[in-house]
């Protein structure tokens, strides 16, 4: 296990990265993390990480690839609703590691 230093507070990780509570999420954990996977959060990243957190609170787990992409599609339009635009921005697995930023455990079916 390691840890997440946020503001001079440790918060743990799971052994693939995950925050092992999701209380200890923040914006300033969610930039940490990110830089860990060399993403720069835009607003496009930040839209599709709150909408994870909402999709969390709505069915409690985190959504995989399909799912994902429906629920993106159905709030922020076609558009954005593809999987090409989730893995532009959160390369290489949108659903693990958008999750993973968003302070949401791993999708379950993902590998």
């Amino acid at each position: 296990m390691s840890n997440l230093v946020v503001n001079g507070q440790e918060i743990p990780l799971d052994k693939e990265g995950y925050l092992r509570n999701l209380s200890d999420w923040s914006r300033d954990a969610a930039l940490q993390l990110a830089n860990a996977e060399d993403i720069e959060l835009t607003e496009e990243h930040w839209q599709v990480i709150e909408l994870l957190q909402e999709f969390y609170r709505e069915f409690e787990l985190s959504p995989a690839m399909r799912p994902l992409v429906k629920y993106i599609g159905q709030h922020l339009g076609a558009e954005k609703g593809r999987s090409i635009y989730l893995m532009q921005l959160f390369p290489p697995s949108p659903a693990k590691v958008a999750s993973k930023i968003a302070g949401l455990p791993k999708p379950t079916n993902c590998l």
